[in-house]
């Protein structure tokens, strides 16, 4: 797929991810958190020279049984940050389920979720800065 000037990319590549144990441990351990409703945003700025945010997620069995739950979470949140990617500082964050969704009618309502996680991202631009654009 060829791209024309000013396009923007859309797609949640493996660059846009955090995939290694060392990359969550990283950000676990440089103890920079925003807490919301339900989740907790953890963060760290990236190197110099590294321009794109990458995101990870936990979302443990405690908290939602079923497997279906969990991906539906992890799927919502995925869809939020590939959307505003391009806003976010040059940041490693890790969003994790801190506090059990309501279900409504037996499905886990996913606005409260879009709403908590945008309302953190907002926080995280305060506290990070501006994206730097080269």
């Amino acid at each position: 797929m060829t791209r024309t000037f000013g396009e923007v990319d859309q797609s949640f590549a493996r660059r846009y991810r955090l995939t290694k144990t060392d990359e969550f441990s990283s950000v676990f351990g440089f103890r920079k958190a925003i807490r919301g409703k339900l989740l907790m945003l953890h963060y760290q700025p990236r190197a110099t020279g590294e321009t794109d945010a990458r995101l990870g997620l936990v979302v443990g069995k405690k908290l939602l049984k079923r497997a279906v739950d969990r991906n539906r979470c992890k799927r919502v949140l995925r869809e939020q940050f590939r959307q505003r990617r391009a806003e976010l500082p040059a940041c490693d964050l890790v969003v994790r389920l801190a506090a059990k969704p309501e279900k409504s009618a037996g499905k886990l309502d996913a606005g409260l979720l879009v709403e908590d996680f945008l309302a953190l991202l907002a926080k995280l631009r305060r506290f990070a800065g501006p994206r730097e654009t080269t």
